[in-house]
């Protein structure tokens, strides 16, 4: 099978494309509500269907494209902590070069770091790998049927894309539709409301998390809104002639946020520990792996990774890279030139070594419970504890931290370095899921491992101005461009939100700890009942890393997420039966089912996203020429008329989206 078209000039020019348009997706997606998206199975499904129409495309030249374009889920998660400069004031944009310095270089040492770990993790080790496995079913059938799969899938994702697009054109461009809607109510003094949102994109988001999950964000959200925000009102003395919704949010913004907080940071440290055996185990292998060499040139090239020579050259070139672009955010600092050297090799170090203790850890999680589940964030947030407390004691001694301006620098050092450590573990969390899949498919490891390190490239150099685009269109919590920006179109941007919020803690010694503990306590109560769950065998769990998100997000973006985990709650139950009826196997039927659903919702969140970055374009230049925010709203006043053609809207497509999933047992 080795001497089949595998990494072609075609096939790189179609993977950059496809990397481009899910870097955009998911930067959007995950600056909205900190979530997002596998892409390799839809690109899979892309490039089956848009190969197979040039002679010669194969199984392996589709899984090359797949393997550049994943890089687009991964990397594009360094949002979980870039906008923090701008949160704490420390840029008012992003850089292209240092941007792309620090995502092209962290992701490119994510793949070297994981190359070592692939023989023993993916060839001799039985860990499920189910993204990655999936993927290869994916362009095994696309291959046995000669592509009518990849059609078909690829009139679902435009199907979703198209759809989503025209609803988010009518409802951020146009204005027509509503993209949420809420019942505002008072009990005594205490606020309550009952609300919806109307996001496609979030509604997918939902889809693929499951129903499990979706429960559990609704209970953060009651925790939030139908116990902290009433409570908190009742308690205190606000102005009552204000609007419910503006004295609501902001207890949220002030107090809820932060127990939202407190439950994600115990949620994903106690993830951490539970897989601390794996951890330390892929950690071993990393050691062992490295002393040996497992890059021979007489072995088969299924088995031929890329050379440890050239792994090493590359190596030395992200580090200079790293030491030049810390060096340039360090330099306007106005620290001495010592001072200024000594953080630059302290950041560099850190990123480096923790970069490669990380990439064994995130390779093994990702084998143990696949990519979408690793806890990146959990990663993120002891990354940034770690350097913000080295840089805490450095700044001791060198009296960085003895005014309000030196402790700025040293919170945006300690989170430019997070980003750094976050780069590589996004992509060595991708690496091995890549590389499982072309294990299966017979692919040749070294040619995986070039088309991965193109696609960190691509990625990288499209972030910097997306998250431009975005920022000066949208704004972020805590950080906006304009004063008279509109509060309802903020990109949330909440795992960016909480790094800073604990970096700037450790660094200023006046966190508010009070919401934080509450939450951290909420969180254990969480995992203590999901570990009796768990000891009496239920088929519910409660996932407290979702109830963190539940309590932290706004009600507009969790219900949405929810309504999508009914959905695909209805659809299994659905296909189930139906499945029976027919006397067809359940299993496989469902299988069916679920990836035509998954690739409808994936064009979903793509149009949706898509839109979302184009309609930036438009807003950016318009303000640029004078212009409003919202340059292509209509100019009519329609009361509330808006919210309900919003809420028949995503109704409908609910609907539909059953249908169209469940449309494959009529077959």
């Amino acid at each position: 099978m080795n001497n089949l078209r595998e990494l072609t000039l075609r096939g790189t020019i179609l993977g950059a494309f496809i990397t481009v348009i899910f870097t955009a997706s998911n930067v959007y997606l995950g600056l909205k509500v900190g979530l997002t998206f596998s892409s390799a199975i839809p690109a899979a499904v892309i490039s089956m269907a848009i190969l197979r129409l040039f002679s010669g495309s194969t199984i392996l030249e589709n899984n090359m494209v797949q393997t550049q374009a994943s890089a687009a889920g991964t990397l594009s998660s360094i949002i979980f902590v870039l906008p923090g400069l701008l949160m704490i004031g420390y840029w008012q944009s992003f850089p292209f070069w240092l941007t792309l310095a620090i995502c092209a270089a962290g992701g490119m040492l994510g793949v070297l770091f994981s190359i070592p770990l692939r023989h023993v993790m993916v060839v001799k080790s039985n860990l499920p790998y189910p993204e990655g496995v999936a993927a290869a079913e994916i362009l095994k059938a696309g291959s046995k049927t000669e592509g009518n799969d990849a059609n078909d899938g690829l009139k679902d994702i435009l199907f979703g894309g198209v759809v989503a697009s025209l609803v988010s054109l009518f409802t951020n461009g146009f204005r027509i539709l509503s993209d949420s809607t809420a019942y505002w109510f008072t009990a005594g003094k205490s606020i309550f409301q009952l609300p919806m949102g109307f996001s496609l994109a979030l509604l997918s988001a939902g889809y693929l998390i499951g129903i499990m999950s979706g429960i559990a964000v609704l209970i953060g959200t009651i925790i939030a809104w139908l116990f902290g925000i009433p409570i908190l009102s009742l308690i205190s003395d606000y102005d009552s002639s204000q609007p419910l919704s503006q004295i609501a949010m902001g207890f949220w913004a002030k107090d809820i946020r932060f127990i939202g907080a407190g439950t994600i940071a115990i949620a994903a440290i106690w993830t951490l520990l539970t897989l601390i055996k794996p951890v330390i185990e892929g950690l071993k292998i990393s050691f062992k792996t490295m002393r040996s060499d497992v890059s021979a040139s007489d072995i088969a090239p299924m088995d031929q990774d890329l050379s440890p020579k050239t792994i090493f050259l590359i190596m030395a070139g992200m580090l200079m890279i790293l030491l030049i672009t810390f060096y340039a955010f360090i330099a306007d600092s106005g620290l001495s030139l010592g001072v200024a050297w000594s953080l630059v090799i302290c950041a560099v170090l850190f990123a480096f070594i923790m970069g490669f203790l990380v990439a064994a850890a995130c390779g093994y999680m990702a084998g143990l419970v696949g990519s979408s589940a690793s806890p990146i964030s959990g990663i993120a947030i002891v990354a940034a504890i770690v350097i913000s407390l080295i840089l805490l004691g450095l700044g001791e001694i060198n009296g960085m931290l003895d005014s309000i301006e030196g402790t700025n620098f040293a919170t945006a050092l300690a989170l430019f370095t997070t980003s750094a450590v976050l780069a590589v573990a996004c992509i060595s969390n991708d690496n091995l899921q890549d590389l499982k899949t072309g294990y299966l498919v017979q692919a040749t490891p070294w040619k995986q491992q070039v088309a991965l390190l193109i696609g960190c490239i691509v990625g990288a150099i499209v972030i910097a101005p997306i998250l431009e685009i975005l920022y000066n269109a949208y704004g972020f919590t805590g950080a906006v461009p304009r004063p008279d920006m509109d509060q309802s179109q903020v990109l949330a941007a909440p795992q960016a939100t909480l790094m800073t919020t604990i970096a700037k803690g450790i660094f200023s010694h006046n966190l508010d700890w009070t919401m934080i503990l509450i939450g951290l306590a909420v969180g254990a109560v969480i995992i203590i009942i999901d570990l009796v769950l768990a000891a009496n065998n239920s088929k519910f769990r409660l996932p407290a890393l979702a109830v963190g998100l539940g309590i932290y997000l706004p009600p507009s973006i969790t219900m949405p997420i929810f309504v999508g985990t009914v959905l695909s709650w209805i659809i299994k139950r659905n296909a189930y039966a139906k499945a029976r009826t027919l006397k067809l196997n359940p299993e496989e039927e469902y299988k069916k089912i679920d990836r035509k659903a998954a690739l409808i919702a994936s064009g979903l969140i793509v149009g949706e996203s898509l839109v979302g970055v184009i309609l930036a374009v438009v807003i950016v230049i318009s303000i640029a020429s004078g212009g409003s925010d919202a340059p292509l709203a209509i100019s009519a006043d329609l009361g509330i008329l808006p919210q309900y053609l919003g809420l028949l809207v995503f109704v409908a497509i609910c609907i539909l989206f059953i249908r169209r999933a469940l449309s494959v047992l009529k077959r």
